[in-house]
């Protein structure tokens, strides 16, 4: 059952902001490979590998956001308006402290790093020089997430959208400028789209740092320095949330190499698969984190049972719109298949994944929201375990079982993969359910 429509307002008012900035960031993704692209398959892939380095090393601090965004928002329902920065002065401290190390590492061993990723020469050195470019902005990353968790976190997600569209446009105007040498500036091929990443990245923080200092020093912005209770509960939150990022990013390589056992075909129509299904649960993504929010601010206000209710009626919300997101892959496979391949074979091969892709995203809800909402409740080391040990002890060995061993294939492994996410929504529905999570302190 749908919520009722005020509430349906709130819940769209926070998470449409957060759907738009993150399908804008998907399509600006696909502007830098069609630009680089234009240079050829070496620069392309370089770019592609040095992209694939960086969203690992970030995933470190990922958890940062979460942990801010679910203080903020206890503070917040808890009307405690003069420390609701607190958490965000702390998840900056640990931003610096953090990056700024793993920072000088990558530079220093790129090459090293990047070699273990790919072995061609000539494509490494491409990806070496456009990874020391990105990883420059690990700070502005790391303390964006930060910002974007305290701005969430009281309710003002339009500014995440705003912002972020600024950025994108100074993003694709100076990595065209830099990678073919336009506005005299010099050509530095597929290394500027890097350059240009980075630029947009050190505005956008100064944006999020101007903004907060005028408008969040009466929350306690920089009022002081953090202090040790914050930073641990700041970091208790956050590194739970970075682990499983960065082990929820392995076993996608993980599955790629099981697709590479089977043949060449399975691994181009099981990129197609993975990237399309990462593409259309942003929606459901987005109404998670509003329901971050709503949740936390739910129990700050002591409205235990009132919380309860936001987890569901998102949920309901996700459902609805993931099932519309999903149903041209039901009903026209072939077409929307044939949209990113061009072999016949191939399309084939592809129809029945895709329609059971799309079975997957309309399961996974549950899981989307609810895994976010037990994150605004600080139940941060539940929502890893589930979700690291669904993963990695349940899909990926059945995968290789069903998939090699008994020589299903891709087909196989797709059938194995609506299992698991059936089995990790209904997780996330039964830890729900038990309420355990309404008793946690942050």
């Amino acid at each position: 059952m749908l919520p009722e429509p005020t509430r349906r307002q709130t819940i769209l008012r926070l998470a449409l902001p957060i759907i738009a900035g993150m399908l804008t960031q998907s399509l600006l993704n696909l502007i830098d490979a069609a630009l680089v692209g234009s240079l050829g398959e070496v620069p392309l892939a370089g770019v592609g590998i040095g992209g694939y380095a960086m969203f690992l090393i970030t995933a470190v601090l990922f958890g940062l956001s979460s942990g801010v965004q679910a203080q903020t928002a206890r503070r917040h329902g808890e009307r405690d308006w003069a420390r609701r920065a607190m958490a965000l002065n702390a998840g900056l401290a640990i931003a610096l402290a953090v990056a700024l190390p793993l920072t000088l590492l990558c530079l220093w061993q790129a090459p090293r790093l990047l070699a273990l990723i790919n072995q061609d020469p000539a494509v490494t050195a491409e990806a070496v020089a456009y990874f020391r470019w990105r990883v420059l902005s690990l700070i502005p990353v790391a303390m964006i997430f930060c910002f974007r968790g305290y701005w969430n976190g009281i309710q003002q997600t339009g500014l995440y959208l705003r912002i972020i569209l600024v950025m994108h446009a100074i993003n694709v105007v100076a990595s065209i400028g830099l990678i073919f040498g336009h506005l005299g500036l010099p050509a530095m091929g597929a290394a500027g789209a890097g350059a240009g990443t980075t630029l947009s990245l050190f505005v956008g923080l100064m944006i999020w740092a101007g903004l907060s200092l005028r408008r969040a020093t009466a929350s306690g912005f920089l009022a002081g320095l953090p202090r040790r209770p914050a930073l641990a509960t700041t970091l208790r939150l956050a590194t739970p949330h970075s682990f499983q990022q960065i082990w929820f990013a392995a076993g996608y390589a993980v599955l790629f190499w099981i697709l590479g056992q089977i043949g060449t075909a399975s691994v181009a129509v099981g990129h197609v698969l993975v990237n399309l299904s990462l593409l259309l649960i942003l929606p459901g993504v987005g109404l998670g984190m509003a329901a971050m929010s709503l949740v936390g601010q739910a129990l700050g206000r002591g409205a235990h049972g009132e919380a309860h209710r936001w987890g569901w009626e998102v949920v309901h919300l996700a459902w609805l719109c993931l099932a519309i997101l999903a149903l041209p892959m039901v009903l026209f496979p072939e077409a929307v298949l044939g949209l990113f391949l061009h072999d016949a074979d191939l399309v084939v091969l592809g129809t029945l994944p895709l329609r059971l892709t799309a079975a997957m995203i309309v399961l996974d809800a549950a899981a989307l929201v609810f895994a976010q909402a037990l994150l605004g409740a600080g139940a941060h080391r539940t929502v890893m375990a589930t979700t690291l040990t669904l993963q990695w002890l349940v899909f990926l060995p059945l995968a290789w079982w069903v998939g090699v061993v008994h020589d299903q294939g891709l087909v196989g492994i797709w059938w194995v993969q609506l299992g698991y996410r059936a089995l990790n929504s209904a997780g996330f529905v039964l830890i729900w359910q038990r309420r355990r999570w309404q008793a946690l302190v942050i």
